[in-house]
C-alpha cells in the first residue's frame, strides 16, 4: 500500500512537467530456427502499442503448425531519466504451437490493424526437424537464447516451462482380434501443475469398455521427446471391439485451468506490482486413432462361447446317487484372462425325464487392471428326476479362441452318472411301473389320462375369440399402431436433421449455462461469472447459426444474423454484452451491480433473438 501511495504522489508531482516522445509503431517476431517435430515451442508477436485490434496470422500458419494455446498480454512501464519521464506499452501474443511435419518452412507475415493503419510483422522462416533430432533442436534454441541475452541478433524463443500441454491417447495395441481386449490411456503432458482438471471422453462407438477405476489424478514425471513433462493418467479402459473392420477411437476431450505468469519489465518504477499469475482455460484435444480388428479365424467349433483370451473351466456335482424328486445340481467354474464378463453359458443337456429349471449365474468375480480383465464366472444349474432309474448326464463342452497360440480350444467336463432310487414317500408325482396303467394315481386335481366324467362344453356365441367385441379392440389396436408409426417416423426424421435440433435446442442449452452464471452472480465470483456469460452467448450464437464456434468471429455474427432476419439493433446489442464480458475478464469491472445490469441484458437479447428466429 506504501508503494502505490509514493507511485501516486511521484506522479502528481512530476507528471504536469512530462513530455512525453511519440513512439514509432514496431511489429515484431520472435521464433526458434529449428523445432523438432512434436515438440512444443513457442513464437512471439510483440506490439509496442495498446491499441491494436484484429490480430491475424499468415494464410501458411496451420499448414505447418498446431496451435496448442495462446495468451496475451500487456506491459506499461514508465522511467525518469535526468527528470524527465518517458512512458512505454506494450502488447505481446505469445502461441505455443506444436510442429505437424518436417521440413524447412517460410511463414509469411502476421497483420494488426491500429486506427485505420495495418502493420506486418516480418517473416520468419524455421527448419523443423524429424523427432529422433529433437536433442540437437534443443541446443540450437539454448545457443540462440545466449546470443539474445548477449545482445546478438538470433530470435530463438525457448519453450517457457509453464506454457506447453497436451493430451494423448496410448493404445496397448492397433491390430487386434474381434473381442481381444487392449489398454486404452488418455494421458495429459504439461510443463505445469494444472489447478483443475475437466476430462471429456469419447463414446467408444464398436467397442465396450472396462474401465480401470481411477482414485485421483496423480502427478508422475516422464521424459517425452527429450524434454522432461508432469503427466497424469485421466482415462484408463480395457477396450472389447465388437466387430471386425477399422474401428475409431475418437478425440478426448480435457479442459485444464493453469496459473500463467504475466512478466513485467524489471526497469519500470512499478517493480513487480504486475509480476502476477494468471489464471488460463486451455482445451487439450486428443488425435482421433484407428483399431484395424481382424476377425477370428474360421472354423469355428459348434459351440464356441465367443470367449477370446486363456480360460479354464472346472466342474462338480452335488450328488452322484439320490431318491426320485430331489434336486441335483452341476457347477461350472471359468477362470481365465480376457473378455470373462461377455461369454455365453455353456449349455448342459439333462434326461428329458428330468424337470430342468433355469440357469443362474453367480456374480462376475473380475480384477481390471492395465494387465488385461481376470477373475472367474460361475454357472448353476438344476434338475429334477421324476422317476427311479439309471441316467447319464452328457459331457459339457467350453470352447474358446486361445490368444497365445492364435486357435481355437475346447475344454470338457463329465459325463456323470447318476443313480436315482425310488421316492416311496412322495405324493408329488407317479411311481414308475409301465407294466399296470392302474398303478398310475391321481394327485389332487393333475391328470394323468383323458379326463372321462364332468366334462362341460360352451355354446358357439360364449366363446370371445372371433366375436365383435374382439373385432373391434383388433381394429382398434391397429389403428393405434398406424397412428403411433406415423408420429414415430415423423419425429425420427426430425432427430435425424442434427442442425434443426441444435437450432431448436439453443435456448433450452444457453438457459442451462445462464443458471450457472446467476450461481456465479450470487456467490459473486466475478471473472467465473462472466466466462460463463461469454460462454453461453457463443455457444447460443453457434447453436443458432448452426456454426461451429471456432468460425464465430465478431465481423461474420453480425452477417449471419441479418440472414436470418435480426436487425441491427438486436445483432449489436449482442455484440457490445461480448464485448463487456472479454473486457471484464481482463479488467474487472468490481460492481455488482454492473454484473446485475448484464446479466438482465443477456436475458433479454436471447429472449428477443428466440422471438425474432423462429424454426
Amino acid at each position: 500500500m506504501k508503494k502505490i501511495i509514493t507511485i501516486a504522489i511521484t506522479f502528481l508531482v512530476i507528471l504536469p512537467g512530462v513530455r512525453l516522445t511519440a513512439q514509432e509503431i514496431t511489429f515484431k517476431v520472435s521464433a526458434p530456427p529449428s523445432i523438432a517435430v512434436g515438440t512444443p515451442f513457442r513464437v512471439e508477436y510483440m506490439l509496442n502499442s495498446l491499441k491494436g485490434v484484429d490480430f491475424r496470422l499468415a494464410s501458411n500458419f496451420s499448414e505447418y503448425f498446431e496451435v496448442l494455446f495462446e495468451a496475451p498480454s500487456v506491459l506499461e512501464s514508465a522511467s525518469m531519466v535526468n527528470g524527465k519521464v518517458s512512458r512505454t506499452e506494450s502488447w505481446t501474443m505469445t502461441l505455443t504451437l506444436r510442429a505437424k511435419k518436417e521440413g524447412t518452412c517460410t511463414i509469411g507475415p502476421a497483420t494488426i490493424r491500429i486506427g485505420n493503419s495495418e502493420y506486418k510483422s516480418d517473416p520468419f522462416t524455421i527448419n523443423i526437424l524429424p523427432q529422433s533430432q529433437a536433442a540437437q533442436a534443443q541446443q540450437q534454441q539454448s545457443r540462440g537464447a545466449q546470443q539474445q541475452s548477449r545482445g546478438g541478433n538470433a530470435a530463438s524463443t525457448p519453450i517457457d516451462i509453464n506454457e506447453s500441454a497436451f493430451i494423448r491417447l496410448i493404445v496397448q495395441k492397433r491390430s487386434v482380434y474381434e473381442q481381444e481386449g487392449f489398454l486404452a490411456t488418455f494421458k495429459i503432458y504439461s510443463y505445469h501443475q494444472p489447478t483443475d482438471i475437466r476430462p471429456k471422453f469419447p463414446e467408444f462407438e464398436g467397442f465396450t469398455q472396462q474401465p480401470i477405476e481411477l482414485n485421483e489424478f496423480i502427478p508422475v514425471p516422464e521424459d517425452y521427446n527429450g524434454l522432461r513433462y508432469i503427466t497424469y493418467i485421466v482415462k484408463q479402459a480395457i477396450l472389447f471391439p465388437q466387430r471386425p473392420g477399422q474401428l475409431t477411437i475418437g478425440s478426448g476431450d480435457v479442459q485444464l485451468t493453469v496459473r500463467v505468469p504475466v512478466q513485467a519489465n524489471t526497469r519500470s518504477i512499478f517493480g513487480g506490482f504486475f509480476d502476477m499469475p494468471r489464471s488460463v482455460d486451455i482445451e487439450l484435444k486428443s488425435d482421433p486413432t484407428t483399431i484395424d480388428v481382424k476377425p477370428l479365424p474360421a472354423g469355428k467349433p459348434a459351440n464356441f462361447s465367443s470367449a477370446v483370451g486363456s480360460f479354464k473351466m472346472t466342474s462338480k456335482i452335488n450328488r452322484t446317487e439320490q431318491k426320485a424328486n430331489e434336486s441335483v445340481s452341476i457347477e461350472l467354474t471359468v477362470t481365465g484372462n480376457g473378455n470373462i464378463r461377455y461369454l455365453k453359458a455353456p449349455e448342459v443337456k439333462f434326461p428329458n425325464d428330468f424337470e430342468v429349471y433355469d440357469m443362474k449365474q453367480g456374480t462376475p468375480n473380475t480384477r481390471i487392471t492395465a494387465d488385461g480383465v481376470s477373475g472367474t464366472r460361475t454357472f448353476e444349474y438344476m434338475a429334477i428326476p421324476r422317476f427311479a432309474g439309471d441316467f447319464e448326464i452328457p459331457a459339457v463342452t467350453f470352447s474358446y479362441f486361445d490368444l497365445p497360440s492364435k486357435t481355437y480350444k475346447t475344454q470338457s467336463a463329465g459325463p456323470w452318472q447318476l443313480k436315482v432310487a425310488r421316492d416311496e414317500n412322495s405324493t408329488d408325482g407317479p411311481v414308475v411301473n409301465f407294466a399296470n396303467r392302474e398303478n398310475v394315481r391321481f394327485l389332487g386335481k393333475d391328470i394323468r389320462f383323458l379326463k372321462t366324467q364332468n366334462i362341460k362344453f360352451l355354446a358357439y356365441k360364449d366363446i370371445f375369440f372371433g366375436s365383435f367385441l374382439y373385432v373391434m379392440i383388433y381394429l382398434m389396436m391397429t389403428v393405434l399402431f398406424i397412428v403411433f408409426f406415423i408420429i414415430y417416423r415423423k419425429q425420427m426424421k426430425e432427430n435425424a436433421n442434427i442442425a434443426l435440433v441444435r437450432t431448436r435446442k439453443a435456448n433450452k442449452t444457453a438457459v442451462k449455462r445462464l443458471k450457472q452464471a446467476e450461481k456465479l452472480l450470487h456467490e459473486n465470483k466475478e471473472e467465473a461469472f462472466y466466462e460463463e456469460v461469454l460462454r453461453a452467448l457463443w455457444g447460443y450464437l453457434s447453436d443458432k447459426l448452426n456454426m461451429p464456434q471456432s468460425e464465430l468471429t465478431k465481423e461474420n455474427v453480425t452477417a449471419e444474423l441479418t440472414k436470418y432476419g435480426v436487425d441491427e439493433t438486436l445483432s449489436s446489442e449482442f455484440l457490445e454484452i461480448i464485448h463487456t464480458c472479454e473486457f471484464a475478464r481482463y479488467a474487472p469491472i468490481g460492481a455488482s451491480g454492473a454484473m446485475d445490469k448484464l446479466f438482465g441484458e443477456t436475458i433479454n437479447a436471447i429472449g428477443t433473438m428466440e422471438s425474432t428466429i423462429k424454426k
